[in-house]
């Protein structure tokens, strides 16, 4: 009788089936990293694109929210003290009270806002930083001036928060006006005079431009102030 034929595959054909196998499995791990990569990327870039404009946006409304209050510059536990408008205009400092804050948002207590330029990581380029303090009237103010137009020099501690990074250079002017008009409203980098800005221009640009990403933006912010520093109002008491 005729020895039946068995059903079965070759070890060529299994070796066939294998490689395949691998080489599909192989393309499909690449796909799937290819696409994981381009997901991270993307959710980085829009990650940094918030970032940008959170911070902006929180710069304007810090500057927005500003307070004309007077500080009691030089004041001892003895008393004493000399008041002024409680406003630092530097090229890269900036020191006001403002009714914005990091934590509370506009829902919070008015804070003494020291928005400052300082060098960047490992020398290269700067970033502008903010310090919070709570505010707690004029003699709160004035632990920081030491008199009209003169304060102390702001530093950077461990809550400092970075508002933008990576600049190629930050910096500040101001619009000035003289109260009798006798002259146009004038930008300049350093603030003295006797009452308060108009506006804040604050200018900056990126280390390494990116046109891929949101890129810090110069922004001018007005000041819209109606009190005049040498009226008694009563809470500046």
């Amino acid at each position: 009788m005729r020895r039946r034929s068995q059903a079965g595959v070759t070890l060529m054909e299994l070796l066939v089936s294998v490689v395949l196998l691998s080489l599909l499995s192989v393309g499909l791990l690449f796909a799937l990293r290819i696409g994981i990569n381009a997901y991270s990327t993307t959710q980085t870039r829009l990650m940094d694109n918030r970032r940008v404009a959170g911070a902006q946006r929180i710069l304007e409304e810090e500057l927005e929210g500003m307070m004309p209050v007077v500080a009691l510059c030089g004041a001892s536990a003895q008393g004493g003290g000399e008041k002024a408008p409680f406003f630092q205009g530097q090229p890269e400092t900036m020191r006001l009270v403002s009714t914005f804050s990091l934590d509370g948002a506009w829902r919070g207590t008015p804070q003494i806002l020291e928005i400052f330029v300082i060098p960047g990581a490992d020398g290269k380029g700067v970033r502008l930083v903010v310090n919070e303090t709570p505010y707690a009237g004029p003699v709160s103010a004035g632990r920081f001036c030491l008199g009209i137009n003169r304060y102390l020099a702001a530093s950077p501690g461990p809550k400092s928060f970075v508002l933008a990074d990576k600049l190629a250079f930050c910096r500040f002017s101001y619009l000035d006006q003289v109260p009798d008009g006798s002259r146009p409203a004038a930008w300049t980098p350093l603030f003295a005079g006797a009452n308060w800005p108009k506006a804040v221009r604050v200018e900056m640009a990126p280390l390494v431009p990116d046109p891929a990403r949101l890129q810090p933006i110069s922004l001018t912010a007005p000041i819209r102030i109606h009190r005049s520093p040498e009226i008694p109002y009563d809470d500046f008491q």
